[in-house]
Order: C-alpha cells, then structure tokens, then sequence
C-alpha cells in the first residue's frame, strides 16, 4: 500500500505495530488466512504467515469492540470461488461498518455503514453464509437489542453490497453478549440463533431466512455470564447428518456441549435419535426445540470442566476435507481460551466417547492476567490467543500434536504518546500510556530470502507502574542510552544490557553496531523488576557467572513474587512472555527536580544536554530544566513560559533550544558552552505564535528556520536571523484538522529544500516540500519560502486518532529514500518508506 505525491514523492508502508483491544470477540479470523482485531478505533489486519499487520481500517469514531469476517474460518469450504471478502467491526457507540477486501488485489474498501441500530455499544457479531450470495448475522448490544441483518453479495466484481435488518428484539431485562448462527440439520430454510448474556442462560430463537424470529426454549446449567457460544456444523451419527452441536462457555469455568438432534419431522415420523447406544456420555433430555415442520430433541452431551478461571472463548474447529473426494467433514474437536493463561483442546476419546483435554497450551507463561479469546486457523493446524497485555499468542502443529510458539505482531494497547529513533537509525522506540516502552526494528535475514526484512519488537525496556508521556534518545558515543518521562515528577535514565546489544547485532547481521569496545564496557546483562518499587534493577555479568542454579520448588508463582529475569541474546524475533520478562534494561540514574508530572524530553545532537519539562499552570512549575548528560546533574532552569512546555527541540549545531507551549507562545533560548562544560543560557525570543494551544515545534535540520503546529489547525515557518530576532517567514493554507506533530528533513545536500511531515488529531499524515532562497550569509532572502503539498499519505496506511509524535530517520548515505516514523492515539506505531525523485 502507498501513496503517490504530485511532485515526486512516494510513501510506502513498511510496519505497523498496535495491540490488540482488551475486549471479549474483539478477534475474527477469516477463510481468507487473515486476522483481524481491533487497535483503539481502528480495525487491523495481519497476516499470521509474516507476523506483519498489513493495514488500518479508519472509519469508526469509538472503540472497536468486535470484528467479524464473512466467510469466516467456519465457512473455508464455501468460500473456495469468492472473489471478496467482507469484515464487519462493531464499536463503543452501536456502529457497525461493513468492509471488503479484494483478494485478488489485497485492496480494501469501506462498503457501508449499517443502519444505527444499537444505542449503546456492540458486544457481538456472527454470522453464517447460508448460499454463495447470501450471509446472515447477528449483532447484540449492551443496550439488550439483537438485531438480524441479511448480507446479499453482489454478483459482480464491482457491484453493490445489499444489508437489510430482517428482525430486531431484545431477550428479557438482562443484555446478551455472546451469539451464533446455524442452520438446522434436515431443515436448511429454518435458521437457529443461540444467544447468551448476564442471566446466565441459554436462549435459542427459530426462523426462516426471510426473518421474525420465535423464542424456542432456553437452556440451564451456567451459574455465571455466558461468555461465548458456537454451533457445530451438522456432525454425522450412524450415517446421517441430522445432529448438530453447540457449545457454550461462561464465568462459572465449565464448558457444555449440548447436542441438537434431528427427533421427527411431518414427513418422517421416527425419532432417529433414539436409535443410538447410550453411551458414558449419556445425554441428560432437555427440551425440544420446534422450527417449522421439524423438531429436535435437545440434551446435554458433556460437562468440561478444566479450567481454573472464567472460560472467555470456545469455537469447533474448521471442517476439514474427507481423504475421499471433496467433501468437508466437521471435526469433533473444540478450542477454549481462559483467564487461567491457558488454551485447550478437547476431543472425545475413541473408545468411549467421552470429551478429554487433549492439548494444554500457555500454562508456563507470566502474562499478566489470561486470555480474552481464542481462534483456529482455517485449516487447523494452528491457534491464536489475544490476551490482557494486548498481545497475541499463536501457537503451531508441527506434528503428533506437538504444538510450539511462533512468531506474532505486537504493539502498544494504549496511546502511544512519544517515539525516536536510536542514534544509529537501528531501531526506533516508542513509550505509551499502556505503561511501556517498545524498541522496533527490522530482523535482517540473510540475502537469499526474498523478503528481506520484517519489522519486530526486539525489546520491552522499561515496565513501568505510571502512563508513560514521554521520551528521548541519548546520542553521542557510548552505550544506548534513553530518559523516560511519566505521571510522576522523576525522569529515569536507561542504559542498554549487554544481552540487548548482542541481540541487536543477530537483528542487523552487524558483527558489532556498537563497537566491541563498547560491549567490553559493559559489564550488566541485563535487568530485574523489584517486586514493590519501580525501579529496573541491574543483573552483572559476573553475578550471573556466579549464582548456582536455583531449585525449581523456590521459585513458586506467587502474587509476592516476579519470577526472575533471564536476560537472553535473541537469535530470532523474541515473543511475548520474553518480550515482559527478559528485555528490561537496567535504569541507571534518576533526575529529581520538577513539581509534577514529566510532559516533555528532549537531548541535542551532540549527546550532552537533555531538556525536560513537566505539566504546569503556573511560570514558576513551567520551567525547562536542563541536565548535564553522564553526570545528570541540574544545570539550568529555564524560565519563560506560564503553562506546559508541550515540546522542545534543539536546533542542528545546539545554539538554540525551541520550546513552544499551552500558553500559546514559543520560547528561542541562546545556549552556549565554555570549554570547561559549563552551560551558560539567556532568552533569545518569546511571542505569541497561534491563536490556541501550540502542539509542536520542528527545526530545520540545515538552518535556522523552524516550523509551529498548533490546535488553530495551522503551521507558520519562522526564522532566526543574525542570532538576535525572530521573523515569521510564512503560514501555511489551513488544515482540516488541529496539528498536533511536525518533523522538519533535510533533502539531500541541498541547504535550500526540505520536507516538512505534518500530522493531525484526525490522524492524518501530509508532506509538504520546502524551497527558500538562501543570500550569501545564509540567512534567507526574497522571496522568502516556497511550500507545495507533496503528498497525503493513503487513510489505510495513516492513523485513525490523534498523530502524536513524527520523526524522520537520520540518513546519512542516500536521502532520495527516506524513513519517517510515527505514532498516536490509535495504539499505533508507524514506519513509512519516503521515495524522493528530483
């Protein structure tokens, strides 16, 4: 996916990182081999075969709360001739939008908006395809309604999608959460609806496919929440097909399967069911369930209890195709995912019929809390889990149900507030208000591969107990270094372990991107939470050499206890459970000055200054303190502005610190250092730049001349001239949206043209090209400024929120092809490829 500009510019997407959205069926995967789930209010798909997110789907205005694909793994046997596949996703606000995805092009397109239905958020969606050009599907809400929905597919490529809202009711005082569809076995024209919810009971409506739906009986046994329902396809018994299954699970940690069966219609009066054996799992006879002419006799097939905690997920596996000729069989085989950390398959043994807990998978992990839900692969050789963290966890048959990790996308699951990129342009790092920081980068496979390249997250430095606001990378010599910035009034200075930089070595096939010299020096390995505090604690190299190996019964998993780090060197892309244990980075120093919470970071080029300010609405809390790199002492306190500093930036040879406000003016300090490093500072220049809050500064990376974005949804371009003033140069057209990110490159040798990348709340991304005329002492002459739109990144490879924070990778050999990268409200982490032609 890309983006062409009108004046040669082309943007690329090369990574998206998000997680997932903490929500009960918030994860679809569909007969076309994709995932998707929501990120904040956008809707992600990835592909589980290159653990890389393809696309963002903008358009919801709330949370995403549930997707669903049409055909989904269920329907891979129906789904063999589509050319389109459809995704329906539900938010916090009732919404639902239908989206189609091209297969043959991988092109997505937003098809419609349904007709509001729900008043209050969407709690479920699932579906069915009952021909090929007809789906049907359900939606519950919090708001107690379940509305059906016909979906008829256009019988061309091209042509219109057609929904209507065949019936629409609710089922008693208490809203359902948990839904599936079926066709009756026997009957194909009746249609069945199981729904669940907060009575803790079973609810199953009948009706043709042309709508109005009756109540039919209801099923009792859970004594909690239902969570979760799926019915079977029909499964053959003694040679026919008139059985179908559901399965429910809820809060009270059992699973039921009950068992529909086929007891007599009009035109045959034998009760088929009563031919069986009675076996161990004899049924317990319910009631029986009457659609149109047929009837079928409802029981409960088996109990499985296993699990220690509420059961959030159960699905049948996917039908498989008969070793004989191309029918689809479907198998007795059952997947459940729980807040115990666990996922299980059950199948009936062979002899005796009885469900057993064949496969266990997740129970060695540290994850914090367990699983909201779990899925099979189309073909069912693989699972997929999405848990508390955000993170998802998919595990592969590789043979004789031996089931090993593989590798998954990951992201932050909430804001990502602030994102830089190492000084070697490596890897990038992001922190968000999910309480981490995130370091990116792309794990270089040896050049046979085709691929190159895919992007992973590589470590997790810092696990914090506060919303992460902010960050800055330290250059200059020396180890990785970054400070963090939270909800509390400390900053905290990081250090690289040895175990990451060996790790990032195997990701760039670098013999040493450090320099072995530095890797000599560094004697920690790597790095421990503290149980109570939150602080990072070192692991030294020769304490590791040291320890003997502790016995396996003293280290318990209890609520006390954090099980010991193990710093690793990564030989592929880590996965989670040692991404949130083994890739902490020790913290070396904290800086103690400010009132209230850090708000904003930033360190010069040369590696020695870092600036840092903190939330205030007042001129004394508002001040910008400065910090001596590697001593971390305070060395200045800058004065000037009466609200929160939002940004600062220093300028590209470190004479100026830019710092612009929520008191709507920017501040230019003069910043000079003797030889004896001593720092000496004065105030330049302060003047209302906007009309309302300025969000960001950006200077340019080869002059004086700097840019301000601002909530009046407008960026100036302003100049230092002869180190004394400050002139406004220009005001760009306004945007459609408040500016809330700038960053300012440099194009190749040319002093005199730039890009500009402005980001907006409404998550958009557009590049602007810059040309000034420069006189002979530099400064700029008349005309001034030139400024042209370059390009507006495509909405399915932007952010769907706020834009928080953009910054161009350092480029030191080519810079016709260009690295932005970026980061927002929608959960996301972005890299863009930047094609410039002259």
């Amino acid at each position: 996916m890309h983006s062409d500009g009108v004046s040669g510019v082309e943007v690329k997407r090369v990574f998206i990182g998000a997680g997932c959205n903490r929500i009960v069926n918030n994860v679809s995967w569909g007969a076309s081999g994709f995932v998707s789930f929501g990120a904040n209010n956008s809707v992600a798909i990835f592909s589980p075969k290159s653990a890389q997110i393809l696309t963002t789907l903008p358009g919801h205005k709330a949370v995403v709360n549930c997707t669903h694909w049409l055909p989904s793994t269920k329907y891979f046997f129906k789904a063999k001739q589509l050319e389109q596949h459809y995704l329906l996703s539900g938010d916090a606000d009732g919404t639902i939008i239908l989206w189609e995805l091209s297969l043959v092009d991988g092109k997505w397109r937003q098809v419609l908006q349904l007709p509001q239905s729900h008043k209050k958020g969407v709690t479920c969606i699932s579906g069915i395809i009952v021909s090929q050009t007809e789906a049907m599907f359900a939606s519950t809400s919090s708001d107690g309604s379940v509305c059906l929905w016909e979906l008829v597919f256009p019988l061309r490529s091209g042509g219109e999608c057609k929904v209507s809202c065949l019936d629409s009711f609710s089922v008693g005082s208490k809203s359902m959460v948990a839904l599936s569809l079926a066709e009756l076995p026997g009957n194909s024209e009746q249609i069945v609806i199981a729904m669940g919810g907060l009575d803790n009971k079973i609810h199953l409506y009948c009706g043709g496919r042309t709508g109005k739906f009756v109540h039919a009986c209801e099923l009792k046994g859970h004594t909690d929440w239902i969570r979760s329902l799926d019915f079977s396809l029909p499964i053959s018994i003694n040679g026919e097909a008139n059985n179908i299954f559901l399965v429910s699970s809820s809060q009270d940690k059992g699973i039921r399967i009950w068992k529909m069966a086929l007891c007599g219609s009009m035109s045959n009066g034998h009760g088929t069911y009563r031919k069986e054996e009675i076996s161990l799992s004899s049924y317990i006879e319910g009631p029986v369930l009457l659609a149109g002419s047929s009837s079928y006799q409802v029981s409960l097939e088996s109990l499985l209890i296993g699990h220690e905690d509420w059961v959030y997920s159960v699905e049948w596996q996917p039908p498989l195709k008969s070793v004989i000729g191309d029918e689809y069989y479907q198998p007795q085989s059952i997947l459940s995912a729980s807040m115990d950390k666990t996922m299980m398959i059950w199948q009936p043994e062979k002899t005796s019929g009885v469900w057993m807990n064949v496969v266990t998978v997740g129970e060695l992990s540290h994850c914090a809390l367990g699983f909201y839900g779990g899925h099979w692969s189309p073909n069912g050789d693989s699972i997929l889990a999405h848990g508390y963290g955000g993170s998802f966890h998919l595990w592969k048959n590789v043979g004789n149900d031996n089931w090993l990790p593989q590798k998954v996308p990951s992201g932050h699951f909430s804001s990502v507030t602030d994102i830089a990129w190492a000084r070697s342009g490596d890897y990038i790092m992001s922190v968000s208000h999910d309480q981490t920081s995130r370091i990116y980068a792309p794990w270089k496979v040896e050049a046979s591969l085709k691929d190159g390249e895919f992007w992973h997250e590589l470590a997790r430095p810092q696990i914090h107990g506060h919303d992460i606001n902010c960050m800055t990378v330290v250059p200059g010599k020396g180890n990785h270094r970054f400070v963090s910035g939270a909800d509390e009034k400390v900053g905290r200075v990081f250090e690289a372990p040895l175990s990451f930089l060996r790790t990032l070595d195997n990701a760039t096939l670098q013999k040493s991107c450090s320099g072995d010299n530095v890797l000599a020096d560094v004697q920690i390995l790597g790095a421990n939470m503290s149980a109570l505090g939150l602080s990072q604690k070192p692991i030294y190299v020769q304490a590791v050499r040291e320890t003997p190996e502790k016995n396996g019964i003293d280290g318990l998993d209890t609520l006390e206890t954090i099980p010991d780090a193990v710093p690793t060197v990564f030989t592929e892309p880590p996965i989670e459970d040692q991404l949130a244990w083994h890739t902490l980075w020790p913290e070396s120093h904290k800086l103690y000055g400010h009132g209230n919470e850090l708000f904003s970071l930033c360190c010069d080029h040369k590696g020695e200054l870092v600036a840092s300010s903190c939330k205030a609405q007042s001129a004394s809390v508002a001040e910008v303190w400065l910090w001596q790199v590697g001593s971390w002492k305070s060395v200045g306190r800058l004065q000037s502005h009466s609200l929160t500093v939002t940004q600062m930036e220093f300028s590209h040879d470190d004479n100026y610190l830019l710092t612009v406000s929520r008191d709507r003016q920017f501040s230019i300090f003069t910043i000079t250092r003797t030889d004896a490093g001593e720092v000496s500072y004065s105030l330049l220049a302060r003047q209302e730049g906007h009309k309302r809050i300025i969000w960001s500064c950006s200077w340019n990376p080869h002059g004086h001349e700097f840019a301000t974005g601002s909530r009046d949804k407008i960026v100036k371009i302003w100049a230092v001239e002869k180190g004394s003033s400050v002139r406004q140069l220009m005001t760009l057209p306004q945007f459609a949206s408040s500016v809330t990110a700038l960053s300012w490159a440099g194009l190749c040798d040319w002093r005199n043209d730039g890009l500009l990348a402005i980001g907006m709340e409404n998550g958009q991304i557009e590049l602007w090209r810059l040309s000034y005329n420069r006189a002979d002492d530099g400064s700029i002459a008349a005309p001034g400024v030139a400024a042209a739109l370059a390009v507006r990144i495509d909405p399915f490879i932007c952010h769907a929120a706020t834009v928080n924070r953009l910054a161009w990778r350092k480029n030191e050999e080519d810079d016709t092809s260009m690295q932005l990268a970026s980061c927002g409200a929608d959960n996301c982490v972005r890299v863009f490829d930047v094609t410039v032609s002259n």
